[in-house]
């Protein structure tokens, strides 16, 4: 299986430490937006997608990068981020990315997310929230997560 994994991690490295818990376990390289061809994902099996969260939104860089992805992408894609807080059921941040993909013609066979160290305001008055994060537990579960990727069982 040939795989990429695609990733904006831009304040405390949080992501990228979760990209390369699972480039590992999938044999991917992780590269950041600008460094891979929108057009050549087509050449991919699996496709990672993941940044942090700001705002309640994955980074613009992702975003732009995922808009400008040719249509009728025909290969398996995933989602994950860090974020400061955790993920609301009745508004999922992975939502938009998840059916942006799908309308690019992508099959997004999972998402996964973990808390993650957090300066973003009011946080950063008391010295942030999350600080230990991503932990050994969640890159633990970042593994297993790209395993079972890799297995096909997702």
């Amino acid at each position: 299986m040939k795989a990429v994994i695609v990733c904006a991690s831009v304040s405390h490295g949080n992501t990228r430490r979760i990209a390369d818990v699972m480039g590992r376990g999938l044999s991917a390289p992780v590269v950041e937006p600008e460094e891979v061809d929108p057009a050549g994902l087509s050449g991919y099996d699996l496709v990672g997608f993941g940044s942090g969260i700001f705002s309640g939104r994955f980074h613009p860089r992702l975003r732009e990068f995922v808009r400008s992805v040719p249509g009728q992408q025909c290969g398996r894609a995933f989602v994950f981020a860090t974020s400061g807080l955790p993920e609301l059921r009745v508004r999922p941040f992975s939502r938009p990315l998840v059916r942006l993909l799908e309308q690019k013609g992508f099959e997004v066979v999972d998402t996964f997310a973990c808390r993650g160290f957090d300066t973003w305001l009011p946080f950063r008055l008391v010295g942030g929230i999350n600080k230990a994060r991503p932990d050994g537990g969640d890159l633990a579960a970042a593994g297993a997560f790209a395993e079972g990727l890799r297995a096909g069982g997702r």
